[in-house]
This record gives C-alpha cells, sequence and structure tokens, in this order.
C-alpha cells in the first residue's frame, strides 16, 4: 500500500499522511484507470481496513480510528493546527523515532483548552470527561477545563461540543505536564466512512442531562432549520420546548409563560433590552458573529440575576486565529458581510455587517400577506350586541434594520486574554395604512376613512471590555466592564377629513407619541475555583446604574407621562456545585442585591441538583428566588394592541418584581435518543401593568394613567423526544402549560395572562441527503387572550359635544383562533474537494399552506362606530438564502 500512496502523492501533487509500517503489511491488487481520487481512497481504504479523512487544507489522513488522526497531526506539526497545540507531544508506537514520555503513574492533574480546530476559536460549555470514570468538566466562557485527580495516564479522554465531532484522546500519548490543547471540528468535516465510536450530537440543540432546564444551540448548523430571512439564534429557540412559537412578530424569547422582558439577554456580557429587528421576524444577533447561545430556561445559577424567568447567554466570535477570511449571506429579505483576521502574533478581530433592504419580493410580501381585516361594530347602548361591516385597512410597510458587531480579542502572555466587543443595531418602522369605509358608516360630511400612522424607531447599542485571567490551574476569573443603551421612539395618531356645511374640508388627527429611551453602566467579576473534581466555587461581584426616561405626549400637547428616573443595584453571589458521590451532583448558591431606590437588600437563594439512576436515567430538580428591578410594563390599550416600555422599580407605584421557581423533571439518553420530561410552577408577585382610564360623569371626565399591580403564577409539562444522530434528526415536542394574573384593578379572580398559550406542539424534522439537509418543521398552538370591545355608547359632556365610550369584555376573556403553520426548507452545502464547506444555498417556505394567524387586534372608533382590524402574520413566504465564505 506504501507505492500506491506515494504514487498518487507524486502524480497528483496530493499531501497523504500515513503510518507507513502499518501500511506497508496491506497487499494492494487494484488498477485505477480514470478513477476520480475519492473513489480509488475509497477503494484501498475498504480493502485495507482503514479510512480516509481530508483535513482543511487539503492533507489526507489514512487512519484505523478516528483518534489516529489527532496523533498523526501531532506528530507531523501540521501548518493548519494552532501554534499553542504544537506544544502537545503526542507519539504512537508505530512511528519510528518519536519521543519518549515518561509514564505516569499515580493521580495527576490536567487543564486545557477546547477550540475550533479550523479557526482555534474557544469553545465555551464543551464537556471533557474522563471515560469509565465519574471525572468531568464543562469549559467556561474562554474554553478553559481542569480534571483532577486522573488515575494514570492509560486514561482515555473525551470531549463533545454541540454540533462537532466528539474527540478521544488517549493520555499514554501525552505529556501532561503541558498545557493541553484539543481542537474539535465541526461534523459536517467528517467522512461517511469513519465510524465515531461513544455518543455524538450531530444536531442543532444539546440539553446536558447534569443540568437543569438547560439548552445550547449550535450557530454552526442553524442553516439547516426553515427560516423566514436567514439562520436565526433567537428564533431556532422558538422551537424548542418550554420556549412560545405563536409570537412569530417577535424573535424574544417567551419562556415558560414568562415575557421577553423577563428573560435577560446577555451579548458578551452586556444587556440588550431589544432583542427583535423588522417586527420580529429578524432577531437583533447576527449569527455569523455568534459563537455560542445558551438558553437556560428556569432555576438559573446565582451568577445571573435582574430577570424573572430565564437567561440566553450569548457568546459572539472571536474571529479566525490562523487566517483571515471573508464571507456572508445574501437573501430576498436581507444581506450581511463578515470579515474575520488575526493580528500580529497574538490577536483576532471580527466584523459584521448586515442590513435589510426592499426588493420587489419584500414589497410583494407585505402587499399580499400583511394586509388587515377589518370588521365594524354599529352603534349599541350598554350591554348591546355586535355586528360586523366590511371595512378593510391595508399595511404595507416602508420599514429597514441594520445591525454592526466588532470583536477584538488579544492574549497578553499565556495568563491573561483581553477583549473587547461592540454591538450597535437599529430599526426604522413604518407600519402606517389607510381604512377603506364600508357604505353604511360614510355620512355627507365624512365620505373617507382614516389614515393611520404608526412609525417607530428603536434600537440598541453595547459595548464591553473583559479581562480574562487563569491564574493558575484551579483560579480562573472573568472582569468586565459595559455599557447598554436602548431607544424607542413611537408616533401613532388618526387623521381624517372632516367637511363642514359650507362644504369646506379640514384634516383633523388625534394621536399618542411616546418616547422611551434607557442607559445602562455596568462593572463585573466571576471566579471560578476548581477545588476538586467534586467541589467547583464559583462567586463574584455586579454593580450597575441605570436611568430611564419615558414620555408619552397625547395629540402632540398633552404630555401624561414624563418620567427621568436612576437607580444602582450592587450585588454579590457566591455558589458551590458539589458530586458527594459518583452519581450525584448540586449546586447551592445565593445572590444578595442591594437597591437603592427602596434601600433594601434582596436575597435569592438558589438550589438544583441531579442524579444518574443509571448510565442512561437522570432525573434532575432546581429552585430559587429571583427579583427584577427594572420592567418592559405593558400598557393595556384596547383601542390600539397592548404596547410596552421600559421603566425602573420606584417600590411604591412599580414595586421590584419577584419569582420562585420549582423545577423537576426526567431524562433517558442513548447514543442516538434522547427523551426528556420537565414540570414546573413558578410563582409570580409584584407584576406591574400600565392603562390610560377616563374618570367622571357625562357632565366632566378627566383622562388619567395609572400603574396598576397584580400576581401570577405559571405551570406546565414539557414533553420532548429527539433522535440525536445519523441521515435523520430532529425532535418532537409537547408543552401543555398555563399562564394566569390577579390584578385588583381588573377582578378579584385569576384571569389568563396574555402569553397563556395552553397548548404548544412542535415537530422538527431533519434529513441529509449527500450534500442536501431537508428540513420540515410544524407548530401548533392554542390562541392567545385578548380583551374586547363588546358594544359602544355616545353621550354628551357639559360643552355639548358628544363622545363615544366602550364597553369592553372581562379582562382576557376572549380567545385569538388558534395558531399553526408547516415551514419547508432545502439546504444544499457547497462543499470543496478537500471537504471543506465554503457556503450553502437554502430554499425556504414559510407557512407553507398559508394559514392566516391574527397578530393582534386594533380597535377604530370612528362616527361612533368602532371598527376592528385584525392585523395578520405572514402567510406563504417563500425566499433563497446565498452562503458564501472566502476560505
Amino acid at each position: 500500500m506504501n507505492f500506491v500512496l506515494d504514487s498518487l502523492m507524486s502524480k497528483y501533487k496530493l499531501k497523504i499522511v500515513y503510518d507507513r509500517e502499518q501500511a506497508s503489511r496491506v497487499g494492494i491488487s487494484e488498477r485505477f484507470v480514470e478513477e476520480p481520487i475519492n473513489g480509488a481512497l475509497k477503494t484501498l481504504c475498504r480493502q485495507a481496513d482503514m479510512h480516509y479523512w481530508v483535513d482543511a487544507d487539503t492533507t489526507i489522513y489514512i487512519v484505523k480510528s478516528q483518534e489516529d488522526v489527532r496523533l498523526l497531526k501531532k506528530k507531523a506539526a501540521l501548518d493548519n493546527v494552532h501554534p499553542e497545540v504544537r506544544s502537545m507531544r503526542v507519539r504512537t508506537e508505530t512511528v519510528a523515532n518519536s519521543e519518549v514520555i515518561p509514564k505516569v503513574d499515580k493521580a495527576f492533574r490536567l487543564s486545557g483548552r477546547i477550540v475550533d480546530q479550523i479557526s482555534g476559536e474557544s469553545l465555551p460549555g464543551a464537556v471533557v470527561s474522563v471515560e469509565r470514570n465519574n471525572i468531568r468538566a464543562t469549559t467556561n466562557a474562554d474554553g478553559y477545563f481542569t480534571l483532577a485527580n486522573i488515575p494514570s495516564d492509560t486514561c482515555v479522554i473525551s470531549t463533545s461540543y454541540v454540533g462537532y465531532i466528539p474527540d478521544r484522546l488517549s493520555l499514554k500519548h501525552v505529556d501532561v505536564s503541558q498545557k493541553m490543547i484539543i481542537g474539535l471540528s465541526v461534523a459536517r468535516n467528517s467522512l461517511e466512512e469513519v465510524e465515531i465510536k461513544g455518543k455524538r450530537n450531530d444536531g442543532i440543540m444539546s440539553t446536558d442531562k447534569r443540568k437543569v432546564s438547560v439548552l445550547q444551540i449550535s450557530p454552526a448548523k442553524l442553516a439547516e432549520l426553515p427560516n423566514l430571512g436567514e439562520k436565526d439564534i433567537m428564533r431556532s429557540f422558538q422551537l424548542m420546548p418550554g420556549v412560545s412559537a405563536s409570537n412569530e412578530s417577535s424573535s424574544g424569547a417567551y419562556v415558560r409563560g414568562g415575557t421577553p422582558d423577563q428573560n435577560l439577554v446577555l451579548f458578551d456580557g452586556f444587556t440588550v433590552y431589544q432583542v427583535d429587528h423588522l417586527y420580529g421576524f429578524f432577531s437583533a444577533f447576527n449569527s455569523n458573529a455568534v459563537k455560542d447561545v445558551q438558553l437556560f430556561k428556569g432555576g438559573f445559577s446565582a451568577k445571573y440575576g435582574g430577570r424573572l424567568s430565564s437567561v440566553t447567554d450569548i457568546t459572539g466570535k472571536e474571529g479566525n486565529q490562523k487566517d483571515w477570511n471573508i464571507g456572508g449571506d445574501l437573501s430576498l429579505l436581507s444581506a450581511n458581510i463578515y470579515l474575520e483576521s488575526p493580528v500580529m502574533k497574538s490577536g483576532t478581530l471580527l466584523l459584521a455587517a448586515r442590513k435589510s433592504y426592499q426588493g420587489p419580493l419584500y414589497n410583494k410580501l407585505f402587499n399580499q400577506f400583511n394586509k388587515t381585516t377589518t370588521t365594524a361594530t354599529p352603534n349599541a347602548g350598554p350591554g348591546g350586541g355586535r355586528g360586523f361591516g366590511g371595512a378593510t385597512a391595508v399595511s404595507t410597510p416602508s420599514s429597514y434594520f441594520y445591525d454592526l458587531n466588532a470583536k477584538y480579542t488579544v492574549n497578553i502572555g499565556e495568563k491573561d486574554l483581553l477583549s473587547w466587543s461592540i454591538y450597535q443595531g437599529d430599526d426604522d418602522l413604518d407600519n402606517s395604512r389607510d381604512i377603506t369605509l364600508p357604505s353604511f358608516l360614510t355620512t355627507s360630511t365624512v365620505s373617507s376613512g382614516p389614515s393611520i400612522t404608526d412609525k417607530t424607531t428603536y434600537g440598541n447599542l453595547g459595548s464591553s471590555l473583559k479581562w480574562s485571567r487563569r491564574w493558575n490551574n484551579k483560579l480562573y476569573s472573568n472582569t468586565l466592564a459595559s455599557y447598554s443603551t436602548y431607544h424607542s421612539d413611537r408616533n401613532r395618531s388618526n387623521t381624517m377629513s372632516v367637511t363642514n356645511s359650507d362644504g369646506i374640508a379640514t384634516e383633523v388627527t388625534s394621536g399618542t407619541i411616546e418616547q422611551n429611551k434607557l442607559q445602562d453602566w455596568s462593572i463585573k467579576s466571576d471566579w471560578e475555583y476548581q477545588a476538586s473534581n467534586k467541589l467547583k466555587i464559583l462567586f463574584g461581584g455586579y454593580g450597575s446604574a441605570q436611568d430611564v426616561i419615558y414620555k408619552y405626549s397625547q395629540n402632540d400637547t398633552s404630555t401624561l407621562i414624563d418620567q427621568n428616573r436612576k437607580a444602582s443595584v450592587v450585588t454579590g453571589y457566591a455558589e458551590a456545585e458539589y458530586s458527594p458521590v459518583e452519581k450525584l451532583q448540586f449546586k447551592g448558591g445565593i445572590r444578595s442585591t442591594f437597591y437603592d431606590q427602596t434601600k433594601r437588600l434582596y436575597y435569592e437563594p438558589r438550589f438544583s441538583g441531579s442524579y444518574l439512576l443509571t448510565d442512561r436515567f437522570t432525573i434532575n430538580a432546581a429552585t430559587g428566588r429571583f427579583y427584577q428591578f427594572m420592567n418592559r410594563v405593558v400598557r393595556e390599550d384596547i383601542l390600539s394592541g397592548s404596547k410596552d416600555f421600559w421603566v425602573l422599580a420606584n417600590g411604591t407605584t412599580i414595586p421590584v418584581g419577584s419569582a420562585d421557581h420549582y423545577i423537576m423533571g426526567f431524562s433517558y439518553e442513548t447514543d442516538k435518543y434522547l427523551f426528556d420530561v420537565e414540570g414546573y410552577y413558578k410563582n409570580l408577585n409584584d407584576l406591574t401593568e400600565y392603562s390610560q382610564r377616563t374618570t367622571g360623569n357625562r357632565r366632566s371626565s378627566t383622562l388619567e394613567e395609572h400603574f396598576y399591580n397584580g400576581r401570577g403564577y405559571t405551570s406546565g409539562v414539557e414533553f420532548l423526544a429527539q433522535k440525536k444522530a445519523g441521515k435523520y434528526t430532529g425532535w418532537v415536542s409537547y408543552t401543555m402549560a398555563i399562564a394566569r394574573n390577579q390584578f385588583d384593578a381588573y377582578s378579584a379572580d385569576y384571569y389568563s395572562a396574555n402569553q397563556d398559550a395552553r397548548n404548544e406542539f412542535k415537530s422538527v424534522n431533519m434529513y441529509k441527503w449527500n450534500n442536501w439537509t431537508f428540513s420540515a418543521t410544524w407548530i401548533y398552538a392554542s390562541g392567545k387572550p385578548y380583551t374586547a370591545p363588546v358594544a359602544s355608547y355616545t353621550v354628551d359632556n357639559v360643552s355639548g359635544n358628544a363622545r363615544t365610550y366602550l364597553t369592553i369584555s372581562g379582562k382576557n376573556t376572549e380567545r385569538m383562533p388558534a395558531y399553526h403553520r408547516l415551514d419547508l426548507a432545502a439546504t444544499l452545502d457547497l462543499i470543496k474537494v478537500d471537504s471543506r464547506k465554503t457556503g450553502s444555498i437554502s430554499f425556504s417556505l414559510f407557512n407553507v399552506y398559508n394559514h392566516t394567524n391574527i397578530w393582534y387586534k386594533e380597535y377604530t372608533i370612528y362616527n361612533n362606530q368602532v371598527i376592528t382590524s385584525n392585523i395578520n402574520y405572514l402567510g406563504l413566504t417563500p425566499n433563497i438564502t446565498l452562503s458564501l465564505k472566502w476560505k
């Protein structure tokens, strides 16, 4: 076999790495005529009972097992390997002149870092374990891990990370006194001929059975899912159990009956307050700038605080440490581009930019599918019945968004890492429309319907500077200073033409203007101390200052609200992860926060634990107290739909919200399948809603604004069945849940919360065929509750002017129709002959059977009538996305 391989290398200028002694024992009797290289390699390997692997730099490895690829790489010291990797001295018994590493017979400590094999970027949240032993660790935010008390160098280290090929490494080939750098490859780089031993997860979603209510997503695999515009981090979470998928107009996470403002969203350590672009059809995060995403659905660590429901922790890409690269995506709705490059010897730079544009498809989509269906309720006295007419309103948005990402990372020596990250994103939305009235609503003085102006601009700006230091094998720290700001401006008004008795037409305008601006400065320091394999201690501190401005004006003249509040919090926390016996692991901690607006200390105990009944069957539980000092309160507006804005808790009209989580579940996992059931209950106190109320009588009335306070609870059970590996992968999930609130201002009884969805079923299916990936998702959800006018009546005030009032239903006693849709996609990976993926072409169909799902309802009082408008979600929406990268 040596002669054949040497001939191939000489004739075709190939770079083939193999064990010559092993290959010399294999005889080949095969003649190739005009045979492709890959075909010849398949035949040779089949006869030799071996496999081949083509690396990103076109190097071909002939191996017996996957582990041999690593050994051959280290011995050959290939140029494409990260410089730190070459510090690992690896040998095999069959390679001559290899360096002899002293045998280690006593227990020792091993530390290192897990990185992407191609780019050299660190991989946070990777699991590193010693096979057939209870020694296990998870890499931190910068990819570092420590394993203590490894019994001997005959052990095998196993490494896994969602979307990457699992790695196995025998320590007898490693100098354990050196820092270990393990490079993992994206699953697409594995050839079908190579048999992967042990557990694997080639899918998009990962759940760690040792962690309670945690989901992890692989950004590298997102393109395989059906999508509206492009691969999307936040929307992908909506396909997971416990996260609502029927909020099509929001990329925000409605987690276990919570609202998006109750979800803490961190990007490289700074808080992002608005996670939507373009009516929620896109999330605020460019997937080309994202390395890792974790969603903590409840019972989360004492490290996180300030929110009642969940945490989404996003880590941005650092950039390629080995070579420059440029790439991007182009769809029929948006375009983005990114650049990554090494900077001198120890730094990396990532730049990414994205923008939507209004091409022919954009206009066609919104003209055809974003129409409102309008009905009219004829005048009726109090308690009168309902009636319907045929008015229509067409909404053709003229909108766009853009966002920018930049990140610079530099290694200072072997122990220190500095990184600076910045993000900016802005939206300009115009949902203005004209209403065409039915004939029975037109009069001699009013012949045309109102023109509705609905313009909104909003955006985020955030930046962080982080210093990471590995003090020794046991102690690691992250210290970060950050700044984040959010702004939102909305102008909503109605303009109608009224003709007087002299035939003179005048325009009458009424409406509201809202302005909301938030600034957040913070500094925090997180420390990890790995005392042993059984005990890890986390501790740290956090301080922040917020400044929130909110103005609400009516008719551009009357300012109803003019708030400018400032607040600061100081927090400390400590937590211990302890595994007293092999199968039991628990985590207990306390978080304490001082809030200057209430001059109080708030204590938040947290606890979670897991127990392995068998290697496959795990039970887990979690509980904790959580506080929220900044709220995005809902403004109950029956006419124009519920809106919201950020305010600071003041301890009086806006209290500090609190929640108690209780979670319990079990899972059963094999190499290919995962079955998981989890139940939860959340008790919520000091919730806040805002509303306007007209007070007085028929002769005198006043418009007032109120903050209403209440409480609530959410409970539910989540079921998940997932196939993790093979040509067909995917999952089905079902969530049965309740979300109810009680506000004294509305009723003494509990009612369904706005986000209450009793049943949600999701089916996610993916099938790989050669370079194609076909996917289909189907979503069904119970309709959301809402409050609606049931009648209108007119009274004359003291000046003799008539005014129309509404009689409304009970709070959220009405229900939208059920939500459901089918999405399909096909993705073709563009693969070079060296097996490197250089891009893809995706074809997607959103809402394939064109089902009409209602977004929200608006009500307009016109000519003493109530006009109801159904604002609909998108119907059938095709899209094409081309993704390319240079290298």
